[in-house]
């Protein structure tokens, strides 16, 4: 896998996670915990494409 390939992969799933972070804060029964962890891997992932891309 090239470099630019991971780096539009790190970005999908980071787009995906702010989906998911987005619907769990608007679900009433939604775990804090869960978006918690779920803002934690977007996070993750954000420094790991800062990391690769410069």
């Amino acid at each position: 896998m090239s470099l630019n390939s991971h780096l539009e992969e790190l970005k999908r799933k980071h787009t995906n996670l702010s989906q998911a972070v987005e619907t769990a804060q608007r679900a009433p029964a939604s775990e804090d915990l869960e978006v918690v962890a779920l803002k934690k891997q977007k996070l993750r992932l954000k420094e790991e494409i800062s990391r690769l891309s410069s």
